[in-house]
């Protein structure tokens, strides 16, 4: 063999490498972005899983305004609907619905919350007290959970899009991620009216 050829067989071997490497880090990265939806989905779970207990908890501690609690549950009955799997990830409009639903169960339990304040018996009961400060709680986890999310999106789109890994990651069929968008009219503070 000629030296021609020896270097063609060692471009060829350094590509070969390159790209393995690169499709490696790619999939280390997409695995960090659908752990980090998992948890996204794991903390909305646990929101859910804890209204039915704090809608129980208002029922039996006053005659409380049965609109609300319908809203509530319905809500929390359309969140828990609205599937997306690591594989819609891709689509952001999937992603999109799924927010939208969340983002009305959100809307659903601000106005349980404020209404409660109504109840002054409602909020010294133990049990809507300690509901109340999960949910608080589980609502400052959920926002951790996306913020991760978002920054694992970040590294991976970042990461599919720089040369010379873009080619590769065009070839191997990586496509970028959605990421988690503030709510429509979020960059509004909300107005405060105690009449």
């Amino acid at each position: 063999m000629n030296i021609k050829t020896w270097l063609g067989i060692g471009v060829l071997a350094v590509l070969v490498m390159y790209g393995i490497n690169v499709n490696n880090s790619l999939v280390n990265q997409e695995e960090t972005v659908d752990q980090s939806w998992a948890q996204v989905e794991n903390q909305y779970q646990r929101r859910s899983d804890l209204i039915p207990n704090l809608v129980n908890t208002v029922k039996g501690a006053a005659n409380f305004e049965q609109e609300t609690l319908t809203q509530v549950i319905e809500a929390r009955s359309k969140a828990t609907s609205v599937q997306v799997s690591a594989q819609d990830l891709n689509d952001p409009q999937k992603v999109q619905q799924f927010q939208q639903a969340q983002a009305q169960l959100s809307g659903a339990l601000s106005r349980l919350l404020v209404t409660v304040e109504k109840y002054p018996e409602l909020k010294a009961n133990q049990n809507f007290r300690d509901l109340q400060v999960q949910l608080e709680g589980t609502e400052n986890r959920i926002a951790t959970e996306r913020k991760r999310y978002n920054d694992a999106v970040q590294d991976y789109n970042t990461a599919i899009r720089r040369f010379p890994s873009n080619i590769f990651a065009g070839l191997l069929g990586y496509d970028s991620k959605a990421y988690f968008e503030a709510e429509q009219g979020a960059e509004q503070a909300p107005q405060v009216n105690f009449n």
